[in-house]
């Protein structure tokens, strides 16, 4: 399968330009094609970030149907959608051990909360807002990026069901809209946009720093009332008890008498 190579004409920007993307923050609309097209930079392994072009993405929303769906060792589901671009995409969902899943406390027994697997003596649904998921059903699906064994598989984070054909050719045309306007045409920050960058680090940072000066001077002051509290507390009870010990003693000596 051809990948997207990234070429000089298309600048890599460092990661802390990556909040200037109009890909970085956003669930970007994608083909399961796209998807497999993805590549990594040696930078950025394992971080779950993967580049179109020379656009990060950690986050991306497909639709398409259900072709498949398979348990895997009662910790994984996996629903393989087909979105008609020539290719598949594994879709994982990750259900919630024994000890962690409460029916009380849990809305749903997946870290989907509107998503729930039901798996026990031969019987394996699952459901979407209590709407059982079989073959067929069209899902808009909200992911993060991963791989398994060398293939790129989608986490779900978040999932609907598409409800009729209007809605599906929206999300179609969203997903070409967004290919053209967006990531088909290369990234680029131009020399004011880098200052306004790094001027908003460089403000961050020293808001963090101050956050971080005043933290320091609230815990100090706090050990400081403390030592003070403990101090008079230790003088309080030396006081009184030397009171005590005097009026013990003079009633010592009047039961003598």
């Amino acid at each position: 399968m051809t990948t997207l190579q990234h070429t000089p004409k298309y600048r890599l920007y460092p990661a802390y330009c990556f909040r200037a993307s109009p890909t970085y923050h956003a669930w970007v609309k994608l083909t399961a094609v796209d998807v497999h097209a993805l590549y990594a930079e040696p930078d950025f392994q394992g971080q779950g970030i993967y580049f179109f072009y020379n656009h990060p993405i950690r986050f991306v929303r497909l639709v398409g149907v259900v072709v498949a769906i398979d348990d895997i060792f009662s910790k994984y589901t996996i629903l393989t959608l087909d979105d008609g671009s020539g290719a598949t995409i594994e879709v994982k969902i990750i259900r919630l051990s024994k000890d962690e899943y409460n029916a009380v406390e849990s809305p749903s027994n997946t870290h989907i909360t509107n998503v729930n697997v039901v798996s026990d003596f031969g019987i394996f649904d699952v459901t979407i807002d209590g709407r059982l998921v079989d073959i067929g059903t069209v899902l808009k699906a909200k992911c993060t990026l991963s791989e398994f064994r060398g293939n790129k598989q989608l986490e779900l984070k978040r999932v609907s069901i598409i409800e009729s054909t209007n809605e599906e050719a929206k999300a179609w045309a969203e997903t070409a809209a967004f290919k053209r306007d967006v990531l088909m045409t290369p990234w680029h920050i131009s020399k004011r946009q880098h200052e306004n960058i790094r001027k908003e680090i460089k403000a961050e940072r020293k808001k963090e720093e101050e956050y971080e000066r005043k933290k320091r001077e609230h815990e100090a002051r706090k050990k400081l009332r403390k030592r003070e509290y403990d101090e008079y507390m230790k003088k309080w009870y030396e006081k009184h008890e030397r009171e005590r010990r005097k009026e013990e003693l003079v009633m010592n000596s009047g039961a003598l008498i």
